[in-house]
């Protein structure tokens, strides 16, 4: 439970990196929309960079961490979600509160404003919080796209895989392609944590329970038929407290080429003790 209140003075302490690889236990599909396609193209393709890589966006890793922290602390209802969109057909709705004390939104920010509440009624946020979370985007490893792998791919870094959708009345097929990066590919990602509190210090334990979540979930489309199985691997956590930045003091390396349940370990194991010297 966060010990932050209306009153708790932010100003920087440090920040944590975090740094290692994303891992495709299956295909994974993080859409592009339909913009680019091309004749004899997938019918859904994959967000790629100019280079025409696959990459994964940090927008995508974090707004999934996000859902799944939110449904496993029972803020996912509707006494506790508001509407961002309430076009028809593509709603959008997430978890706010005006409690200080939220760990979602100290972790995620929060904008003050009057917002719609699915279950009824508005909120009226008198509290901006800065995100402590930033989460970057990951480019693809090369390496991890093997000779091997690139002779059975559909395209040089993808593949394509075909699905179809079947009338229940008709039992006609509608068929479609969803480009994937492969299993096997790994993606290099990087995640800042800062520190303004010392209350914050609760707050990378949260993060790490949402990347164990997402290790037993899915992420991107296509997940409830096979897609977007990931793990983590070869994590490094750094601090870089405040002389960093101001005097050139070197950073402390905290873990260095573990999994999750290691650094789970190690960030229980310090405690507050960063961030509260």
């Amino acid at each position: 439970m966060s010990a932050h209140t209306a009153k708790t003075e932010l100003k920087l302490i440090g920040k944590l990196i975090l740094e290692g690889e994303l891992v495709c236990g299956t295909g994974l599909h993080i859409g592009a929309g339909k913009g680019s396609l091309e004749i004899g193209g997938a019918d859904n393709p994959v967000v790629k960079d100019s280079q025409g890589r696959p990459y994964l966006p940090g927008s995508s890793l974090r707004g999934r961490i996000r859902a799944l922290l939110e449904q496993a602390t029972g803020a996912a209802v509707p006494s506790e979600l508001v509407y961002i969109s309430k076009r028809k057909g593509q709603e959008v709705r997430i978890h706010q509160s005006d409690r200080p004390d939220d760990e979602i939104c100290l972790l995620f920010g929060r904008n003050p404003g009057r917002m719609e509440k699915v279950g009824g009624g508005e909120i009226d946020s008198h509290h901006a919080t800065p995100a402590r979370l930033a989460v970057f985007d990951a480019p693809l490893v090369l390496e991890s796209i093997t000779p091997q792998m690139r002779e059975n791919l559909d395209d040089e870094l993808t593949e394509v895989k075909s699905e179809n959708a079947i009338d229940r009345i008709t039992s006609q097929a509608n068929p479609r392609t969803l480009e994937r990066v492969p299993a096997g590919a790994k993606f290099k990602i990087r995640m800042v944590i800062d520190q303004l509190c010392p209350e914050d210090a609760v707050l990378t334990g949260l993060l790490l329970q949402g990347l164990r979540l997402l290790e037993d979930d899915t992420l991107g489309g296509g997940g409830s038929r096979g897609s977007g199985s990931v793990s983590f691997h070869g994590l490094k956590l750094v601090w870089r407290g405040k002389d960093y930045y101001a005097a050139g003091a070197p950073e402390q390396e905290l873990a260095a080429g573990v999994d999750l349940a290691a650094l789970q370990a190690k960030v229980a194991e310090i405690g507050d003790s960063l961030v509260a010297a």
